[in-house]
């Protein structure tokens, strides 16, 4: 190292670099995996879920009815707990003049036996006796009554009932799929809300709960779910009902597994993991192949030194441990160099990711992982000076054979197996960001800036006319109306009963919005037929369909024409252009729009363009608060939520730009020490060159030749097999990007620039060098 420490720097740094980038990812790939992993016996822990075939069409559904959970608990004895929840939204608490707004759930009074959560305070057997009961987090405790001791302690819920706090849980790990703060009790909820009683009383068709399910220890999942499957197809008159069939998913697949086809759980997070995954190895494997290649090409310079230690005694088997040894502590030190740059780029990382990755110096399988790749990368970058060098001959060495000429053809291997995977990266970082691109420049429907949306409390929803008048009057805001779900979500999906040209048998599941007055103009949806709402409490029998709603009816003049859902006649006032309210990435759902008095769970309101929006923020909330003092006001920005639908794609971009980076760096690395060996080994040839009159442009396009070659040799080779991945990926997505050639030509011609700016240090300053100095020279 001594003698050598510009390869010894180049070698360290680099296969320090991969290490880190390989060590990063894999902690985040491993972050992701272990959600969930802290509720004991989850093997045995399973949601409810509905597979429901939609004309041929398999669709896969959280939502179940309560009488599916009545039925389980009565006639299946399989089941050790079962518990319903709601959709854990937001609510207003408040405890004496403190009052917050945090995420909650109204749950079975089994949901803590199946999910067990540390329990501070309270016990499991008595903790959700009282139907007004609720259970806080530490945090939720911490906010509402500071460091007093709260059991037994009011708390007010949106304004309507009082709940006795009978417990306190640990906070949940930012690693839980729940994120909710408090729980409350479902008898709670079905004395609260008259839709939750409907629901007791309804059949298999009223679908709108989550249901979660503990199996006894000797029960065959396999088997239980077989016997389930049909369980609802005794209620032969709801065609909801005999088109479903109830499937179970584990709890380990909740995370990563949230997307369906044909009814099976066969993609979601774990494909972004998987690009992640591959993303790192072959960063690892490019700084592999520079440790092997510079390792390589620098042994044969140790060819007379091998001799000479051959020639005074030196065991060959002392010659090669000597090798091994040597490799194994370069791999050590950029070990330990990767460990300390991803202690400080963790928190970096964890703010892109919105993450908590962590180095577990705890556990031992860190070590072991981490010892057992310095062994396999040092074993293998000393194997051929090791075993190659020791066995030659030490007198055809001390005669001057040439040592490390055959090994030439593969460093070329080696070199064009890395750039072909640097230039992969490339193409994918491009595609991956022009999908991204092309989904985001994708009309949407509707105008999302400056648009807000906020839950809305009892107290506003009932005074909402005057609520809208008052903010009108301000002039910070343009227009307001109210509506079931927010812009961004679709929170009701119903069955149509009947439709103009309905076959026999056939279902028609379609998202449904309750809307006020105003609704379309406010979000700035288009009209393309028929007219608008009049007043929500006059036109109470009409509907508007959006477009793919009457394409998938089949209906050719929809205007004025009749459906029925839940009972009613409906008469289609009108058709709206398509939005985009749920994937970015997908057609828009079927959707109908109904004018509702009584449902206003959100307010949405347009801002007025010309008002700095911390203004208008307060003038709203100061309105709000005049209605209902006892709740704190939310709101959310519906370009951010639109935004948010693009987290995991804009962060696989990211990190695939980023780590694309530190592929091309220690591929330059690479470059850089090999450009250095070669001009080295050609000394006498470049010297001769220039005595016979070549020119510095000449000796530079002698010495990267052969490096451009290799590149355009990887460019070849990547191309397809990039276009191969790439193009998986993109199947995921219903609206997707085409690869253009174009993405293949930036990606070569950018590391064959890249290339040549590399080597031309090197190249140049050997071709300056005065050929008198280069012809002494041994």
């Amino acid at each position: 190292m001594r003698n050598n420490k510009g390869f010894s720097a180049i070698n360290i740094l680099g296969l320090a670099t991969g290490l880190a980038v390989a060590l990063i990812i894999g902690l985040w790939a491993y972050h992701e995996a272990s959600y969930d992993a802290q509720v004991p016996e989850r093997e045995r822990v399973f949601q409810v879920r509905r597979n429901f075939n939609s004309n041929g069409e398999i669709l896969n559904f959280s939502t179940v009815s309560l009488k599916l959970a009545a039925t389980l608990k009565t006639t299946m004895p399989e089941i050790e707990y079962l518990a319903e929840t709601d959709w854990m939204g937001y609510h207003n608490l408040k405890a004496g003049e403190t009052k917050v707004a945090l995420d909650g759930a109204h749950v079975g009074d089994d949901f803590l036996r199946i999910f067990q959560y540390p329990l501070l305070q309270g016990n499991i057997n008595s903790i959700f006796d009282d139907p007004y009961a609720i259970v806080l987090t530490e945090s939720a405790a911490k906010a509402l009554f500071g460091n007093a001791d709260p059991i037994g302690k009011t708390v007010r819920i949106d304004n309507t009932d009082n709940l006795t706090v009978t417990g306190i849980l640990k906070d949940l790990p930012e690693n839980s799929t729940f994120r909710f703060k408090y729980l409350m009790t479902m008898r709670r909820m079905e004395q609260a809300y008259e839709f939750v009683k409907e629901g007791r009383k309804s059949g298999y068709g009223n679908n709108g709960f989550q249901e979660f399910v503990k199996l006894k220890p000797d029960v065959n999942m396999k088997q239980f779910a077989a016997k389930i499957k049909d369980i609802e197809k005794v209620e032969t008159t709801s065609e909801n009902a005999m088109n479903s069939e109830v499937v179970l998913q584990p709890m380990a697949r909740w995370h990563l597994y949230g997307k369906y086809e044909n009814g099976k759980d066969v993609a979601g997070l774990v494909d972004n993991i998987r690009t992640a995954s591959i993303v790192g190895f072959l960063v690892l494997l490019i700084a592999c192949i520079n440790f092997i290649n510079l390792s390589t090409a620098r042994s044969s310079k140790r060819a007379k030194e091998v001799g000479i230690r051959k020639a005074v005694g030196a065991e060959r088997k002392f010659l090669i441990f000597q090798f091994l040894v040597e490799s194994f502590i370069i791999t050590f030190l950029a070990a330990v160099i990767a460990c300390i740059l991803v202690a400080l780029a963790l928190p970096l990382f964890n703010r892109m990711t919105a993450t908590t990755v962590l180095i577990p110096y705890t556990s031992p399988w860190l070590y072991i992982l981490l010892l057992l790749a310095v062994i396999v990368v040092s074993v293998i970058a000393g194997a051929r000076p090791a075993f190659i060098l020791s066995s030659f001959r030490p007198v055809k060495i001390l005669k001057g054979m040439r040592v490390g000429k055959t090994s030439s053809t593969s460093r070329r291997i080696l070199v064009i197996t890395q750039f072909t995977c640097s230039i992969a990266l490339i193409i994918a970082t491009i595609v991956i960001h022009s999908q991204v691109d092309y989904a985001r420049n994708r009309p949407v429907g509707y105008d999302k800036d400056l648009l807000m949306q906020a839950h809305i409390p009892n107290e506003v929803a009932t005074h909402f006319d005057a609520f809208r008048n008052q903010l009108l009057q301000t002039g910070v805001v343009t227009n307001v109306t109210a509506s079931s779900s927010p812009v961004t979500e679709v929170y009701s999906h119903n069955d149509l009963d009947d439709f103009p040209g309905k076959l026999p048998g056939e279902t028609v599941e379609m998202g449904t919005f309750s809307v006020y007055n105003h609704y379309f103009q406010t979000v700035g949806m288009k009209i393309v037929a028929g007219r608008d709402f009049r007043e929500a409490s006059a036109d109470s029998q009409s509907v508007i369909l959006n477009e793919a709603a009457v394409k998938r009816l089949r209906l050719k003049d929809p205007v004025n024409q009749t459906i029925t859902w839940g009972g009613r006649r409906l008469t289609i006032a009108g058709v709206v252009k398509d939005a985009l309210m749920l994937s970015p990435y997908a057609q828009a759902d079927p959707g109908m729009f109904v004018p509702n008095v009584a449902d206003k769970s959100w307010g949405i309101i347009r801002l007025a363009s010309k008002v700095n929006p911390h203004t208008a923020i307060a003038e709203i909330e100061k309105a709000f608060t005049a209605y209902s003092p006892e709740s704190a006001f939310t709101y959310q920005f519906t370009d951010d939520e639109y935004n948010y639908k693009f987290r995991q794609e804009v962060l696989i971009g990211r990190l695939s730009a980023i780590f694309t980076c530190f592929a091309i760096f220690i591929s330059c690395l690479g470059l850089l020490g090999l450009a250095a060996f070669t001009a080295e080994q050609r000394t006498k040839e470049i010297g001769i060159r220039k005595a016979l009159g070549a020119s510095v442009t000449q000796i530079w396009a002698m010495l990267s030749k052969d490096f451009v070659v290799l590149v355009l040799a990887s460019a070849l080779l990547a191309s397809p097999l990039a276009f191969y991945f790439v193009n998986r990926w993109l199947q995921q997505f219903d609206y997707r990007v085409d690869i253009s050639v174009s993405v293949f030509v930036i990606a070569a011609v950018g590391a064959l620039l890249v290339t040549l700016f590399t080597i031309s240090y090197q190249a140049i300053k050997a071709a300056l060098m005065n050929p008198v100095k280069s012809l002494r020279s041994e």
